[in-house]
Parts: structure tokens; sequence; C-alpha cells
């Protein structure tokens, strides 16, 4: 049987299978996944967000220390 090269796939440890032809615990860990995925993305991103403001809030602190002598 021919696969449709449209049909969504999923490759884990080499292995490749049809997304469809997974059982319902399968495509429940595969949504926890994409969902953990994203999360990690999001607090990439924040955590990115709070190294610019904690350079920023040393940046000032060394110039008001620099005020000082």
């Amino acid at each position: 049987m021919t696969e449709n090269s449209n049909t969504p796939t999923l490759t884990i440890d080499d292995k490749t299978h049809p997304i469809d032809s997974l059982s319902d615990i399968a495509k429940a860990q595969l949504t926890n996944l994409q969902i953990v995925d994203a999360e990690i993305q999001r607090l990439q991103q924040q955590l990115g967000i709070a190294q610019v403001a904690r350079e920023s809030f040393l940046t000032t602190l060394r110039a008001e220390f620099t005020k000082l002598g």
C-alpha cells in the first residue's frame, strides 16, 4: 500500500508512522508534547527578556557606582 505524501507522519527513533495510525494514548501524548514544547519556547522567550532587563539594571547600577568615585 502506498502512503499519500500529504499524510502527516511522526518520526521517533528513526521509525515513522502516519499520525492517523497512532493509538488514542499516543495521540494524547503527541498533543502533550506539543503543549510542553510551546511552553518551553514561551519560557525561553521570557528568560531572554529577563536577561536583557538584568543587563540593563546592571549597566545602570555600574553607572551609579561610577558617580560615587
